[in-house]
């Protein structure tokens, strides 16, 4: 450890990119830890020029991991994201796209062994109390990163990153529906609040007045109608029983609109304030539960296709193809496992240097 670093791994997960960090490396205390890692990143900057962050919610992330005393899991797993303009840190989500590298991180960094061509991880998600199962494959006892796997919003092909979730339904809000309803009405639109995984509000495109297929430019730069979104936001987040969202990343808000790609639905995503180039894992997981939802907001715009369980959602740079699994319940819709296809890749591993603090 060099004066002044620590030790830190940048990984692509998914379609996101970010630090990743072995736990008892880090400050203890929570408040100086976040210090550092918008410190790490170069926040608050809105180049992050001072620091390894990308300039860009998807690229100023951060996975803290450690072993797990939780029987059910190897390791844990905290998301942290690091705010670009203003430096704050959350943890009131998790990022699915970053969980993809969890597991080889974990090996690489000696937190877990494994043996044979293929690991499977088990990741406790601390941000929600939940435990995904990570599966990809090994050379040597190492992760492989190489392969033939393409996901839409990334150049090339990697080792394929199978990810099932469990028990993920009301991970952040206590329900699946926090409201107890299939749909709510927000300022005269026709929403649906739903938590398989991420805190999500999903409604229809035409209903604030857009088609659904604009580019994420052109929906940042129409000012009025990213007040409206935010208004509905800030209520639902309420209804959800998330309390004040004003300065938090969730709930995400999607827009969904008739397909127009091949796939079963067409999204735009806000995360929240940026219109997300592709979709979030876990967002993409509960918009699919909410469109299969009977009477969940859009639900008549899904098309459907030859397996039930399984919604190709269309996002600015491709498709993104999520399993969710729902049965009727006593008490209303209950969701079984849910399952994904990611990929991930090590970039850079060594000791990063961040500013003083002032």
């Amino acid at each position: 450890m060099a004066p002044g670093g620590v030790r830190c791994m940048v990984m692509r997960g998914g379609t996101s990119k970010g630090a990743y960090f072995v736990a008892d490396e880090l400050p203890e205390d929570p408040d100086e830890r976040d210090s550092l890692l918008a410190r790490v990143m170069g926040s608050p900057d809105p180049r992050q020029i001072d620091g390894i962050g990308g300039a860009h919610p998807l690229t100023s992330k951060v996975a803290v991991v450690s072993p797990s005393d939780d029987p059910e899991a190897d390791v844990d797993y905290l998301f942290l994201q690091v705010v670009v303009e203003d430096g704050s840190v959350s943890d009131q989500q998790n990022c699915g796209n970053l969980l993809a590298g969890v597991g080889q991180f974990a090996l690489e960094r000696g937190l877990v062994a494994t043996k044979g061509t293929q690991a499977q991880v088990r990741i406790r998600m601390l941000n929600s109390d939940a435990v995904a199962t990570a599966t990809f494959p090994l050379d040597s006892g190492l992760p492989n990163y190489e392969g033939d796997t393409a996901i839409s919003g990334v150049p090339g092909t990697s080792a394929e990153v199978r990810l099932d979730f469990a028990d993920t339904a009301g991970s952040t809000c206590g329900a699946l529906l926090p409201t107890g309803a299939a749909a709510d009405m927000i300022d005269g639109v026709e929403v649906t609040c739903v938590d398989n995984g991420m805190p999500t509000v999903v409604l229809r495109a035409a209903d604030l007045e857009i088609t659904g297929d604009e580019a994420p430019a052109a929906l940042e730069a129409n000012q009025p109608f990213r007040e409206r979104l935010e208004s509905i936001r800030r209520q639902a987040g309420k209804l959800m029983k998330l309390g004040d969202v004003s300065g938090t990343t969730v709930p995400k808000m999607t827009l969904v609109s008739a397909p127009r790609a091949g796939g079963n639905i067409c999204t735009r995503t806000f995360i929240p304030h940026r219109c997300h180039d592709a979709i979030g894992v876990l967002g993409a997981v509960s918009v699919a539960t909410a469109l299969r939802l009977p009477g969940g907001a859009g639900s008549e715009l899904l098309r459907p296709g030859a397996d039930p369980d399984l919604v190709e959602v269309e996002h600015p740079t491709g498709i993104f193809a999520a399993r969710v699994k729902i049965a009727e319940g006593p008490q209303g819709p209950v969701v079984g496992r849910s399952g994904i296809v990611r990929t991930a890749r090590k970039l850079f591993d060594g000791v990063v240097f961040p500013r003083t603090a002032q």
